[in-house]
């Protein structure tokens, strides 16, 4: 896998960032977050790893709010990806009870924030403190589609496939679990889905960028109440609903029934 800087921006010195991923359409775990950052007053910018919509109904609410802040870098998921593709007709990737899922989604989606949808870039390198970052929703192979997830990641691993990386931080999502590897290499970091949880939490990351090697990592879980956000797919005859509070919330709504 190839990686090269062909496009470096760089911005002026930010010594804490935070990093969201997957907020899946659930602007109710987004508040949380966002708040919990806006209280932090060491956070400077916040970098989202993509799939920003789908899984979750609240598709608008959640780029609503993500598009009307300044302090925000995005790059694109699958996902965003998938239903992008199903308003300008193209195939998008999905089957069966998922297709329909993302056809439901492009349905409801306000068309003024297609343009921003678009803007959104694969990857992003940025420079903070002297030091290189590569933000990406996952790992691509050479023609930029996405690897398959690797269930049992390890810092070798990575390390292999970011062979011919020159990132000194790499930050990825895509799999709904934290990772925190640290090679002689570089440092990667995935804070987990910020709206697809088992628990009533939702996760970011906040990062101390220091101006030498220093570089700490703090993994914040934000509590949020979650029982109307779950009951309204129901309510709202989500598709593939059944498959998506099984396997994305681990059933919590049936606590509520």
């Amino acid at each position: 896998m190839k990686h090269f800087f062909s496009r470096m921006d760089v911005i002026e010195i930010v010594t804490n960032i935070a990093i969201i991923a997957d907020i899946h359409g659930n602007s109710t775990a987004l508040k949380a977050v966002l708040d919990s950052i806006d209280k932090d007053k060491q956070i400077e910018h916040i970098y989202c790893l993509g799939d920003l919509i789908g899984i979750g109904h609240e598709t608008n609410e959640v780029l609503d709010l993500l598009f009307s802040r300044n302090d925000i870098t995005f790059v694109k998921g699958n996902h965003d990806e998938a239903i992008l593709n199903i308003i300008d007709g193209k195939e998008p990737g999905s089957v069966g009870e998922e297709r329909e899922h993302h056809k439901w989604i492009a349905s409801k989606l306000d068309k003024k924030f297609i343009p921003k949808l678009l803007n959104m870039p694969d990857m992003r390198f940025e420079k903070i403190n002297g030091k290189n970052f590569l933000f990406v929703h996952y790992h691509l192979d050479v023609q930029n589609k996405f690897l398959p997830i690797d269930h049992h990641p390890t810092t070798e691993n990575l390390d292999a496939t970011y062979e011919n990386s020159k990132a000194d931080v790499i930050s990825f999502g895509h799999h709904h679990i934290v990772h925190h590897f640290r090679s002689n290499r570089r440092l990667y970091l995935n804070p987990s889905s910020l709206g697809c949880n088992h628990k009533p939490v939702a996760p970011y990351v906040k990062l101390h960028v220091g101006s030498n090697e220093q570089m700490d990592v703090s993994f914040i879980e934000v509590p949020y109440d979650n029982k109307d956000f779950l009951l309204s797919y129901e309510k709202l005859d989500v598709p593939a609903r059944d498959t998506i509070l099984k396997v994305f919330h681990g059933e919590q709504h049936l606590q509520f029934v």
